[in-house]
């Protein structure tokens, strides 16, 4: 596969994404960025501190405690599922033909769980590689790069 002209990438991460579209040809691909995504996502111990829930057994007085939710990580899915939700809103607009997403393994399936069958059909390939802290040539070259394996 190559990066055709007028290919959508999508480069995210829990905290940062970036929408890029190719504006050159399959075999020198330039990337143009369409849009950018950032979050402040503090560590769970920052945005809540709750003691964890506690329950009793179904036989006798004892209690347990329950695992406290991991709020940096519901915070960081959350993010990922609106730029899916930006996409998907692009795709029924008929705004791109063929996508390429890029994200962590942890992102990637939160963000392939959230994406609608009419977005899916137009996502020609998932990367399972965290991009977003290089420069856009860098990401060029790197998804080429992938695409080809």
């Amino acid at each position: 596969m190559k990066l055709k002209t007028g290919i959508w990438i999508v480069v995210a991460d829990g905290a940062r994404g970036m929408v890029l579209v190719n504006e050159g040809t399959a075999d020198s691909p330039a990337l143009k960025t369409l849009r950018v995504y950032n979050q402040d996502n503090p560590r769970t111990s920052e945005q809540g501190d709750d003691k964890p829930g506690r329950s009793f057994e179904s036989s006798g007085a004892r209690r347990s405690t329950m695992e406290a939710p991991d709020l940096h990580q519901k915070t960081e899915d959350r993010f990922v599922e609106a730029i899916i939700d930006d996409l998907a809103k692009d795709a029924v607009a008929k705004a791109f033909d063929q996508l390429v997403v890029a994200a962590p393994p942890v992102a990637l399936g939160v963000m392939r769980k959230a994406t609608p069958a009419s977005l899916g059909a137009k996502v020609m390939a998932w990367i399972d590689k965290d991009f977003t802290k290089e420069p856009v040539p860098q990401i060029a070259k790197a998804i080429a790069k992938a695409l080809e394996a």
